[in-house]
This record gives structure tokens, C-alpha cells and sequence, in this order.
């Protein structure tokens, strides 16, 4: 089974070699060039798959306020507002050292922006500003048990507050579940990526939940690889 860090996009590396991408300094995301100045988590095409998706949704929504939530580079959300540079996009980012990566790929893709982004550290929705119309999350998500899909050169390279998810990978997966809904607005959708075995948790725990619906989808491999949920 594919894992989300087991993926084509990363070269087939020697043991406890650097990624290229962290040589290079940067990655596509969409149409935008994404710079790991402080060393975030990579960004994935599987990831990529999904936003592309979510934006053609957003693209439906008058003036759309959108959280890229546990935004690492700022990947997700650079590429919303390169594609859609009226929407209004705000990052949150624990991990302060991004900020100024997140800052870099936004100025460096955006030459025009209707809304000043912003920038909000804390952990996960602490400073967040709802109500938001979209909320797209790429969480840690890999559970600690199973790290044998895991290649070593993202172990030993890559963030691993970015990478790991507590037990069964689901910590982080189930406070945002529950959370969200304080956070979006009325019909507002949230858009979440996971491992393909979470599916059955994610469904039982979004039931007590204030979501009218919860469907998982495959990535580009033909991994269930994200799960688009919409509040009541």
C-alpha cells in the first residue's frame, strides 16, 4: 500500500541521502515554485492532486475566505492565490521558522493580490480568524507504528512534528475533525488529507459531528488519499 511519503515524486535515494528537493531549494506545486528555505515537509503531487480540486471548487464561492491550516511551506494555500488572486487566504503554521518561508512563497509567486494574506502561528485553530468558506489541512498523519512505508531519507530529513500523527496517526487528524466546524461557516467544506486505512475512524468519529456529509476519495495512484467533509 502507497503511503503519502512513499511516493514517485521523491527519487529513488540511497539510505540517509538528503532529498534533491532540499538541495535544489525548491518544488513545483501547481503553477507555483515553491522555496524550502526553512526546511518544511516537502510538498507531495498527491497533495497537489486534491488542491487542484479543492480549487475548482472554491472557484464557485463568491469572495471565499479559505485556511491552509498546518501550512508548512504555504504550499496549498500559494497555490490558491496563485490561481485565484481574489480569494482570501490565511496560513497557520506552528512552527514559527516557516513563517518567513511561507512570506518568500507567497511573494515570489504573487505578483498581484486583491487581500493582504496572513500569517498565524499557534497551535492549530489557536489564532485561527473564521468563520472560512474552505479549510485545507494536510496534517501529521503517519503513524508512529508503521514506519517501514516510510522512506528513511524523509525520516531522517524531513520535520517529523510535519510527519507524525501519535497514535495510529490520528491525533492531530481527530482534533482538527472536531474542531473544524467552530471555524467554518455555515455549508463551509474542509478538505483533509490522511492514509487510506484512517477512512473507517474518520467516518465513525465525524458522526457525533456537526458534518451533513463525509467522502473519501483516491489520489492520482488510486489511494484513498483525502476526505472532503461539509458542515452542517
Amino acid at each position: 500500500m502507497r503511503s503519502g511519503f512513499d511516493s514517485p515524486y521523491l527519487h529513488k535515494i540511497k539510505m540517509s541521502e538528503e532529498p534533491e528537493a532540499y538541495k535544489i531549494g525548491w518544488v513545483p506545486f501547481m503553477h507555483a515554485k515553491i522555496w524550502l528555505d526553512s526546511r518544511p515537509l516537502i510538498p507531495r503531487t498527491e497533495t497537489e492532486f486534491w488542491t487542484e480540486r479543492a480549487i475548482e471548487e472554491i472557484k464557485s464561492i463568491p469572495n471565499a475566505r479559505v485556511l491552509d491550516l498546518c501550512a508548512g511551506s504555504g504550499a496549498i494555500g500559494v497555490a490558491v492565490l496563485k490561481e485565484l488572486p481574489g480569494v482570501n487566504v490565511d496560513f497557520i503554521e506552528k512552527e514559527v521558522r516557516h513563517h518567513r518561508t511561507i512570506e518568500k512563497n507567497i511573494n515570489t509567486n504573487l505578483h498581484e493580490c486583491d487581500r493582504m494574506p496572513r500569517i498565524f502561528g499557534g497551535d492549530l485553530f489557536e489564532s485561527a480568524q473564521g468563520p472560512y468558506d474552505i479549510i485545507l489541512s494536510n496534517p501529521p498523519y503517519i503513524d508512529p507504528e508503521k514506519l517501514e512505508r516510510v522512506q528513511d531519507s524523509v525520516i531522517e530529513h524531513e520535520p517529523r512534528e510535519a510527519l507524525m500523527g501519535g497514535n495510529a496517526g490520528m491525533e492531530i487528524v481527530k482534533r482538527i475533525l472536531a474542531d473544524a466546524p467552530k471555524y467554518l461557516a455555515s455549508h463551509g467544506i474542509l478538505y483533509i488529507e490522511h492514509e487510506p486505512e484512517q477512512v473507517e475512524e474518520i467516518n465513525k468519529i465525524v458522526q457525533s459531528l456537526p458534518y451533513s456529509s463525509c467522502e473519501s476519495f483516491p489520489d492520482q495512484y488510486g489511494v484513498t488519499r483525502y476526505s472532503r467533509l461539509i458542515r452542517k
